[in-house]
């Protein structure tokens, strides 16, 4: 029974590699003027996340961007940018089973990265809105699982799962988010691959903070109508969710 459950697993794994590489393949929902999430992977990695568990849906989802990006080339840097996705399955993953310190050490380092380089405070400061309103959802949930542990009840089937659920995605897809911010401007790739000067990375910026929101929200949106019903079926396969 062992070696049996053990293999559904791994071919659960392979599924939704799969699945992230046909999402990694479709163009998205619109037009990709700030260079994020030119496809709907952003859709896949936070149900990848929640499912598979940290290291199954990390793996899962680096193949799906890789094979996925290889496929269907735009361009050499976003195999670099592309790495923001299997963090933010991790992401995910750890928040939904309660361990929010290697997310918050996550947060907390990148944002400091980010306000530690100097052409970051020529930048709108709302263009990261919902970066911050992630890192703040993410210290909301850390209280709740800290002292209300009753409500983050992962096993329920009820409204308290459709809530975590939404804050996982969020705060996973905002890590994604977070981790190409990183790159592009801590990392200085705006000017070392993209060549941009400050008045066209600060249109970037302002163009982002409108894409990137409305992907998360569509993202949230969906995880929310889906993975419930996929958690009901994985546990009646006879597999508790990795770590669960």
């Amino acid at each position: 029974m062992e070696k049996l459950r053990e293999s559904s697993f791994i071919s659960l794994i392979a599924v939704f590699a799969a699945f992230n590489i046909v999402c990694d393949l479709l163009m998205g929902p619109l037009p990709d003027i700030s260079s994020v999430w030119y496809s709907w992977i952003f859709i896949a990695e936070p149900i990848s996340g929640i499912i598979l568990g940290p290291f199954a849906s990390f793996f899962s989802t680096f193949i799906g961007v890789m094979v996925g990006h290889s496929i269907y080339i735009r361009d050499s840097a976003e195999f670099l940018f592309t790495l923001g996705a299997p963090i933010g399955a991790m992401i995910s993953a750890l928040i939904f089973r309660g361990k929010w310190k290697i997310a918050l050490a996550y947060y907390m380092a990148l944002l400091g990265a980010f306000f530690a380089t100097p052409v970051s405070w020529q930048l709108p400061f709302w263009g990261m809105w919902d970066v911050y309103l992630a890192f703040g959802c993410l210290l909301v949930s850390i209280v709740i699982m800290k002292k209300w542990k009753g409500f983050w009840n992962t096993k329920s089937a009820g409204v308290r799962l459709l809530y975590v659920v939404a804050l996982c995605t969020f705060i996973g897809l905002e890590a994604d988010v977070l981790f190409r911010i990183f790159i592009l401007v801590p990392c200085q790739t705006y000017k070392i691959i993209y060549t941009l000067d400050v008045s066209t990375l600060q249109w970037w910026w302002a163009v982002g903070a409108v894409e990137t929101s409305t992907k998360a929200a569509l993202s949230t949106l969906v995880s929310v109508m889906v993975t419930p019903s996929i958690i009901r079926a994985v546990r009646k396969m006879g597999l508790a969710l990795s770590e669960d």
